[in-house]
C-alpha cells in the first residue's frame, strides 16, 4: 500500500495499463478488419478462367470461323473464275481478229501477239522480240497523225516526208509518251517476202495514268498497194494510149484530107487502104486496152470484197 501511495509509481502503473489496453484494442481491431476483408473477397465473383468457359461458346466461335473461311473460299473461287473467263475471252478475240496485234511491255519487248500478227510479219513467234528485230529497219512511206490538230502547219507537212524508221514510232510512244500514231510502211519478212502494212501505235495506260506498254494494230495492205500501183500503171498506160489515139486520129485525118484533094485513082486507093489499116490498128489497140481495164477492175472488186 505504501508503494501505491508513491505518486511516481502510481503514474507508471497507470501508463503501463493504458499502453497494454491500447495494444490489445489494436489487435482486436486488426483481426476484425482482416475478417471483413476476407468476407468481402469471398462475396466478390471470381474471374472465370478459360477452362471455366462453357463448351457451346467454343462451338459458336468455331462455327463462325468456319463460315468466314467458306465465304472467303467462295469469293476467291468466283474471282478466279472471272479472271479465267476474261483471259479466255481476250484470247479468243485476239485469235479470231483478222488484223495483227502486238503488245510491247514497258521494257520494249513483245508480251502478247495474235496469230494474224505472226502471219503478217512472217514470224513463228514474236514473244521477247523488240521493235528493231521485228520491223528490221523498215522506213515509213506515209505518216499520218490520227489526232486532229488545230495547230497544223508546215512543220507537220515536213515531218510527213521525213525518213523515219517504223521501230522509232513504237519507241516514241513507249519512251517519250507520245500519243497514238498511224503509219504505213513496206516491210520484208524473214522469208524475203515484201509486204505493205498499216500500223497503229497506241499507248496502254494503267489505272493511275502510268504507262503499261504499247499496243500495235497491224493491217496487211499488200493487195491494196498492188492494186494501187496497178492503177497508177494503168493511168500511165492510159495516158500513153491517149497519145497514140491522138496520133492515129491525126494520121487518119491527114489521109482523109489527101484523099479528098486527090484526083489520082491509084493514090486514092492507097490512101483509103492506109486509112483502113490505121483504123484497124487503132481498134485493136483500144480493144486490148479496154479488155485489160475490165480485168483490172474485176480483180480490184474481188480484192475489195475480200478485205471487207
Amino acid at each position: 500500500m505504501r508503494i501505491l501511495a508513491n505518486p511516481v509509481i502510481l503514474r507508471a502503473a497507470v501508463a503501463l495499463f493504458c499502453a497494454t489496453f491500447a495494444f490489445l484494442l489494436g489487435l482486436v481491431l486488426m483481426r476484425l478488419l482482416r475478417k471483413s476483408i476476407e468476407e468481402d473477397a469471398d462475396i466478390s465473383e471470381p474471374t472465370p478462367s478459360l477452362e471455366a468457359l462453357p463448351m457451346h461458346l467454343y462451338n459458336t466461335v468455331i462455327q463462325q470461323l468456319k463460315q468466314q473461311k467458306n465465304e472467303l473460299q467462295v469469293q476467291s473461287q468466283a474471282e478466279q473464275h472471272r479472271a479465267r473467263t476474261t483471259e479466255t475471252f481476250s484470247h479468243t478475240v485476239l485469235s479470231n481478229l483478222s488484223c495483227g496485234v502486238l503488245v510491247f511491255g514497258i521494257n520494249g519487248l513483245v508480251k502478247t501477239s495474235n496469230p494474224a500478227a505472226k502471219q503478217i510479219l512472217g514470224f513463228a513467234s514474236t514473244t521477247g522480240m523488240n521493235a528493231e528485230d521485228i520491223f528490221r529497219g523498215a522506213v515509213i512511206s506515209h505518216r499520218r497523225q490520227c489526232e486532229a490538230s488545230a495547230f497544223a502547219d508546215e512543220s507537220i507537212d515536213e515531218a510527213v516526208n521525213e525518213s523515219v524508221c517504223l521501230s522509232d514510232e513504237v519507241n516514241a510512244v513507249l519512251r517519250e509518251g507520245s500519243k497514238r500514231r498511224q503509219v504505213e510502211a513496206e516491210i520484208e519478212t524473214p522469208a524475203g517476202e515484201r509486204r505493205f502494212i498499216a500500223l497503229t501505235v497506241s499507248p496502254v495506260p494503267a489505272a493511275d495514268g502510268s504507262l503499261l506498254g504499247v499496243a500495235c494494230l497491224i493491217n496487211d495492205l499488200s493487195e491494196l498497194e498492188r492494186i494501187r500501183r496497178q492503177q497508177e500503171l494503168q493511168g500511165e498506160i492510159s495516158a500513153e494510149k491517149a497519145l497514140q489515139l491522138r496520133a492515129s486520129l491525126a494520121t487518119i485525118s491527114g489521109y482523109a484530107q489527101q484523099l479528098a484533094n486527090s484526083r489520082d485513082p491509084e493514090l486514092a486507093k492507097q490512101l483509103a487502104g492506109d486509112i483502113v489499116s490505121e483504123a484497124t490498128q487503132l481498134d485493136c489497140s483500144i480493144g486490148g486496152f479496154l479488155a485489160e481495164k475490165r480485168v483490172a477492175q474485176s480483180v480490184a472488186a474481188g480484192a475489195g470484197s475480200t478485205n471487207s
